[in-house]
């Protein structure tokens, strides 16, 4: 099988935080003998050991608009996510999705179009998080031409469905776009698949994050932190992120809490750690003796919703700790392989009881990479994927 892929993004240095997954998906693609081409919509194009690399057709109108739109978030307050419509789109998001279907999507489409002629022997065609409202058209063009199937792979439902705020960072992708001119719709939420059906979308399937066991392996050294939480922003977590972070770190003052991340508030005594690099985040969990993992509410309250750091934390064998997560138990079971509280003083309780036992904090970590070896690794999302795309075929 030969698939040819627009991806939100390959460039690990700009703050797309599903690129790092994107990567692992890919390299498993060719793990299991997918060919794969990857054209990125924003930033250059990387070449790997695992993919072959496309032209960004639309590099210089990209990077002219993150420009000044960074420019401009540098003298701006940012909007709140729960000051944006929920349904609706600002007067801004509306503007940009306008340039982008006048500007951007011809040079994508012809640009595919191309491709596919060069390289009939592609089999399917899939968008990877890219702002769908800025690409109209393109799908079904491709599919009038070509005869092949073209399909969406959403990894940030539901927060990215109108109905919800979205990030406040994001684009709003939903809003005058056309579902049905894609062949299906790829979910990272077994739960939103109905939420995509009654947008337009002629068929919707589930395909959650994972972790390459290679990329996040357990690493041997001293566990000088107790409790670690790695993460950006407090949109939709932050009861939580003082539930189990902040209100915890007071109240045990005998106990050392550290974070990575940014613009999480006031975290009390909780140190700042360093960012250096992403593979930084590897040593600093497998520091600590408990992870947490606080997922946004908009995942947590919608089933199976699924979010990279439960795969990835588990791939490093860690014993996580986490907030109420509707489906969690769809990946790990609870009690063996991951601990869940639902308050601050059960966050405080477990805490205390998981640094007093070593061996039973080891097992719940080991266990939680067992499963993940089993069963959610993205060989095995991979797989799942390529199964997909056979159906059509």
């Amino acid at each position: 099988m030969k698939l040819l892929f627009v991806v939100s993004s390959l460039d690990l240095t700009q703050p797309f935080s599903a690129t790092p997954a994107w990567w692992q998906l890919l390299k498993g693609l060719y793990e299991i003998g997918v060919e794969v081409i990857a054209a990125p919509y924003q930033g250059p194009p990387v070449e790997t050991l695992w993919w072959r690399a496309a032209d960004n057709p639309a590099q210089f109108l990209g990077d002219t608009f993150k420009a000044g739109r960074d420019l401009s978030r540098r003298f701006m307050k940012p909007a709140r996510a729960d000051a944006r419509p929920a349904e609706g789109e600002s007067a801004a998001d509306r503007l940009t999705r306008q340039a982008a279907q006048k500007l951007v999507a011809p040079l994508w489409a012809r640009h595919l179009d191309n491709l596919l002629t060069r390289e009939p022997d592609i089999d399917a065609v899939i968008f990877l998080t890219v702002p769908l409202n800025h690409l109209n058209g393109v799908a079904a063009q491709l599919q009038a031409r070509h005869h092949k199937p073209v399909f969406y792979y959403d990894g940030d439902v539901p927060a990215s469905l109108p109905n919800m705020q979205g990030f406040a960072t994001g684009f709003r992708i939903y809003q005058g776009a056309d579902l049905s001119e894609y062949t299906a719709f790829i979910s990272n939420s077994a739960g939103g698949c109905q939420s995509l059906l009654n947008l337009g979308a002629r068929a919707a399937h589930p395909l959650f994050y994972g972790a390459d066991p290679d990329v996040f392996a357990p690493v041997e050294g001293a566990e000088d932190i107790d409790v670690f939480f790695y993460g950006h922003g407090r949109e939709y977590r932050d009861t939580w992120i003082d539930a189990m972070l902040a209100e915890p770190a007071r109240a045990m003052p005998e106990a050392h809490f550290a974070v990575r991340g940014t613009h999480l508030g006031d975290l009390g005594p909780t140190r700042l750690l360093p960012y250096m690099s992403f593979s930084k985040l590897r040593e600093y969990a497998c520091r600590s003796k408990i992870n947490l993992c606080i997922t946004r509410g908009a995942h947590a309250g919608v089933f199976a919703s699924s979010s990279s750091r439960p795969f990835e934390l588990a791939g490093m064998a860690r014993c996580i700790v986490a907030n109420p997560y509707d489906g969690l138990e769809t990946w790990f079971e609870p009690g063996k392989e991951v601990f869940i509280v639902s308050s601050r003083e059960e966050a405080i309780d477990r805490y205390r009881w998981l640094l007093a036992h070593d061996d039973e904090r080891r097992a719940v970590g080991h266990a939680a990479r067992e499963r993940l070896l089993k069963e959610h690794t993205f060989r095995h999302r991979a797989a799942q994927l390529k199964g997909i795309v056979a159906q059509y075929l």
